[in-house]
Order: C-alpha cells, then structure tokens, then sequence
C-alpha cells in the first residue's frame, strides 16, 4: 500500500491552466512557496490546442464589454491592473514571434508551446513546484486548508482554485471547482456551454444541413447582443464564429436572427423601372451577395409571393431578418468555454479572494466568460495576476 505524504506550502493551487499558471508565477515573486497541482501528465494542455495550436493568448482590444457575467462590472478591476499589454510585454521579453490575425487576436507565429515554455520559465525561476498526475479528491478547513490527493495530503493557509469549467471533457475537465464553492457554502450561477455551435431541428436541418461547409458573412443576433463575424454550415447546425459568440447568450427556446447579408440591399438594381423581375434576376442578385447554393436554397425555400415593390421589399427584410429557433447545442464536448460558475457576488473583484478567508477561485471556474478572439486567455491572466499579487 501506497504511504501518503504530508506536504506543507504557503500556497497551493489546483489547476496548471492559464490562470494556474500566472497565479502560481505572481506568489512566487513574492517569495511564496507555491504547490501548483494538475491530474494532468503535464501543465498548460488547453493553451496548446487553442488557436489550432498557435494559441491565440490575448486581445489588443480587451474591454470589459467584451466578458459575459451576472455582473457586469467585476472584470473591471483585474483586466485594468493586468492589461493585454502586460502579457505582451512577457512574451515580448521571451521574444516569441507573434501576429495580430484580426480584430485585435494575437497569435503565437509558430506554436502554443512557445507560450507554456515561457510560462513553465517564469514558474520555475521562482521555485515553483509541480504536482502533476495528481488528482484532488477531499478539501478540508480548519485553521488550515487540508487538500487530499491519490497521492498526498497538502496543507496550506491559501488555496487557489483554478480547475476551469466543464467544457471539453476528454481533456480532462471535471465539476471539482464548484464542487469545492458548493461545500464552503459559495453560490454558483448554474453553469452552460459556451462558445460552442448550434445544433437546429429537425426540419431545418432537412433544410440546410446538406449545404455544410458552406460559409459566409452574416450579423447573429439574440435579445440585443449581436455579432458581425462568419457562419458555417455544419452537418447538424450552425457553426463558425459568428454563431459561437452569440451561442454564448442563446438559453433553449431563444430565437436566433440572422442578416444574410449584411450591409448589402440585395436587390437593389431589380427595384429600378425597367428591370426585369422573375427568378432568374432575384437568384443572380442572390448569387453576388451570398455563396451560390445558399442563395439558391433560400430562393427555393422562400420565393418572393410577388414582383411589386412591396413584395420584393418585404422578401428583402426577410432575408436580413433569417430567425431560426435552435434546438440545442453541440454541448460542453464541443464548447470552447464554460459560461456561469462561481457567483462573483461572493468573490473579492480586487484579489479573487471568495468570502471564505484563504480560498480563492480565478478564470474559467468563476462566471466571468469572454467573446471569442483571445479574451477568454485575458481573463485568466488577469485573475490570475490578481490572485497571485494578493498572496
């Protein structure tokens, strides 16, 4: 039988993600002895599938109008004391080659190990020590913290959740950081998949589902959040950026709206005296504004009911008023992020620092979830920063 082993630290941390990470680098400069736990076999295995493997670590255009939260304001204190330029600031340093691909997303030129190295630099110049393959089972707290792994006992007067959400649960992803919210009597905003596509019923998948891979420009829009980016076409629903952003907002029974094609009056040349109106001049003005089958689908399902301008005006309002009521989405599988989480109401904005002295929560684990494009990584370097400065 296996002897379990007593370990005392100043700090321990569970989670070796992002935020993990930073927290874990912050208490060591300040002389912390920091105990950084992962069940992972090694520390940052989200940032090296992100960006399709380059990472894409932050976003130039960081705001906190860019988070989704319970409360809006609470990102406010940590973004503004860790900026995007603070972490560029360290990558720079570390001279990894990075791009802006757009809309402010910087990606690493050549892989997402660049960025984990850096980190895994920065964490062993100040001592910290690496528990990996060890999986947390029990906390207790008395005048300590007592965390209980499968193969150690860790004591400490700080304890750091950083575990993440829900989302893509062959990594590894568990319910362990509300878990530990729950036990200490911290609510929790019921968490959902984020960023993630949408799946459509059944009759509307016998509609488009056999144009997938089909992609274009639209305006996605729920309940006043909207989003100009591409959609996709999947075999089951909707995808593409576009649609993961707004899938951030979408609760069952919401009604997607869709602009076919933004800024664009489709048909315009057909409105003028002598021009001709029939379908084939209604499918070639749907041709230049939309991919060629897409335009032909939507000329199929939903002619125009007449040629008068009222009726082609009103089939013109149709197109860029697409609604469409999804009937689920593709779920924490497929989701980049985990929405909702530990109730910032009970969080400390200044130092993350929940209502229970000692016991922390940073990134993905609090309900603090980001828009696509780098936001998501800002979020957790920022409470991170913030975690680790108040140790």
């Amino acid at each position: 039988m296996q002897q379990t082993t007593d370990r005392q630290f100043d700090v321990v941390i569970v989670g070796a993600g992002a935020a993990g990470l930073m927290c874990a680098i912050e208490a060591g400069k300040r002389g912390r002895r920091v105990a950084l736990l992962d069940h992972a076999n090694r520390p940052g295995k989200k940032i090296l599938i992100s960006g399709g493997g380059r990472c894409n670590f932050t976003n130039i255009h960081c705001k906190p109008e860019n988070f989704l939260s319970t409360n809006p304001h609470f990102a406010k204190s940590a973004l503004a004391r860790y900026a995007p330029s603070d972490f560029i600031a360290l990558v720079e340093r570390y001279k990894i080659p990075y791009h802006e691909k757009k809309l402010g997303q910087l990606f690493c030129d050549h892989s997402a190990q660049n960025i984990v190295d850096m980190l895994l630099s920065e964490a062993n110049d100040v001592g910290v020590q690496f528990f990996l393959n060890t999986t947390a089972s029990e906390v207790q707290h008395d005048t300590e913290f007592t965390l209980r792994t499968d193969h150690s006992i860790f004591r400490s007067p700080i304890l750091v959740i950083a575990t993440g959400g829900l989302s893509i649960p062959k990594m590894g992803a568990t319910d362990f950081g509300y878990s530990v919210a729950r036990k200490f009597g911290l609510k929790i905003v019921e968490p959902w998949p984020a960023l993630v596509p949408l799946v459509l019923n059944a009759q509307d998948q016998k509609r488009f589902c056999d144009l997938a891979g089909v992609a274009t420009d639209v305006v996605a829009s729920i309940n006043g959040q909207l989003f100009e980016e591409k959609l996709l076409i999947t075999h089951r629903g909707l995808s593409g950026p576009a649609i993961l952003q707004i899938s951030s907002y979408w609760k069952p029974g919401a009604t997607l709206q869709l602009d076919l094609a933004p800024h664009t009056q489709v048909l315009r040349d057909i409105y003028a005296p002598n021009a001709r109106r029939d379908v084939p001049s209604v499918r070639a003005a749907m041709r230049s504004a939309l991919p060629q089958r897409l335009a032909d689908r939507m000329l199929e399902l939903v002619p125009p009911s007449a040629w008068n301008n009222r009726a082609l005006e009103a089939w013109e309002h149709q197109l860029h008023h697409w609604q469409l009521q999804p009937d689920g989405t593709e779920g924490y599988e497929k989701a980049e992020v985990t929405a909702g989480g530990v109730d910032t109401a009970e969080l400390s904005a200044k130092t993350m620092e929940s209502r229970v002295p000692g016991l922390f929560f940073i990134g993905e684990v609090v309900d603090v979830t980001g828009h696509l494009g780098g936001f998501n990584f800002q979020w957790a370097w920022a409470s991170g920063a913030a975690a680790g400065r108040a140790l």
